[in-house]
């Protein structure tokens, strides 16, 4: 019977999470709640959200919500990951870095806060674009000349970004520091199953539950990867492909577009259950045996808790 309600959840939610060290964030349609198993036990930090696209509405609009909400999600959870580092510092990192000094000699502590959490969205942002866009443009550019047309070229940059893409993800799953976090993230999957599948709250039920979930960040990321592939090899087909500055241009250029659709069509697969949306959310699904691990009974503690604290009052308001 557990079985069939797993399959069959009785709605989809928009609650979303991400895994912290040794914790979980977990947002809702108008609060977040962060909750960390500390040395010293539970730390919980409740806080109102309200989404960059909520000030402005034409920020909501279709294939310009995607990269808007992209960003507010690396933002917070930037934030929300420094704040479960805080209670496990690194006794290996010695003493502070010439950066940190300048920073504290320079800055207060909110604007201190602020400058480190925007250099750390600006540097994990453009590490994957580096990685996954620019890196893949610029390896395919030693077989131009061995190749005499931009369909090939495409075929070629398109492997490559598969291949950088999976390598990635192997690489990360095998870090030791990485597994606990990965376990949290099978925590929240779960967790969210649960919910979605009308159950109560409990360790037991939470237990039984899947932990691929096709709403996933892991999902989000290989769907975009897949589409800047199939724009890109479009748009390069009427260019000068062989101009490796004009392809980094487009690329960047196409980000937004790209993130637009990816983030609609996982809206949309998110949203619906059917032969068609089961299939293209395979190989999302997929890749979470890369980024997911079994939880242990603490782990969905803090997910089921995390989770309380962000579920509306009013029923029905966080529906997908």
């Amino acid at each position: 019977m557990a079985e069939e309600q797993n399959c069959a959840p009785k709605f989809r939610t928009s609650i979303g999470g991400q895994a912290l060290i040794e914790g979980i964030l977990m947002r809702g349609p108008g609060k977040q709640a962060i909750v960390v198993r500390s040395p010293e036990g539970l730390v919980i930090k409740e806080e109102n959200i309200r989404l960059t696209r909520d000030k402005y509405p034409v920020l909501g609009l279709p294939l310009i919500r995607g990269a808007v909400t992209f960003i507010d999600s690396m933002v917070h959870g930037v934030k929300a990951l420094m704040f479960s580092a805080d209670y496990f510092p690194d006794e290996d990192l010695g003493q502070p870095s010439k950066l940190d000094l300048w920073i504290e000699r320079h800055f207060s502590g909110e604007a201190a806060q602020k400058l480190v959490t925007t250099l750390a969205v600006v540097l994990s942002l453009g590490m994957t674009i580096l990685l996954f866009f620019l890196l893949p443009t610029f390896l395919a550019g030693f077989v131009d000349p061995y190749i005499s047309s931009a369909a090939l070229h495409n075929v070629v940059e398109s492997a490559l970004k598969l291949v950088i893409f999976f390598a990635y993800m192997l690489l990360v799953s095998k870090q030791k520091d990485i597994q606990r976090v990965f376990q949290y993230h099978g925590a929240e999957h779960k967790t969210i199953f649960c919910y979605e599948a009308g159950l109560p709250l409990t360790v037991e039920n939470c237990r039984i539950q899947k932990r691929f979930h096709p709403r996933c960040g892991t999902s989000f990321l290989f769907v975009v990867v897949v589409i800047s592939i199939l724009i890109s090899s479009v748009v390069f087909s009427f260019v000068e492909w062989r101009n490796l500055w004009v392809r980094f241009a487009l690329h960047l250029l196409l980000l937004v577009p790209i993130i637009g659709v990816a983030y609609e069509f996982n809206r949309y697969v998110g949203g619906h259950d059917n032969p068609v949306t089961r299939f293209l959310s395979r190989p999302g699904l997929w890749l979470q045996n890369f980024t997911t691990n079994e939880p242990d009974d603490s782990m969905l503690e803090v997910a089921i808790k995390a989770i309380e604290l962000v579920i509306p009052e009013e029923k029905g308001k966080d529906a997908w």
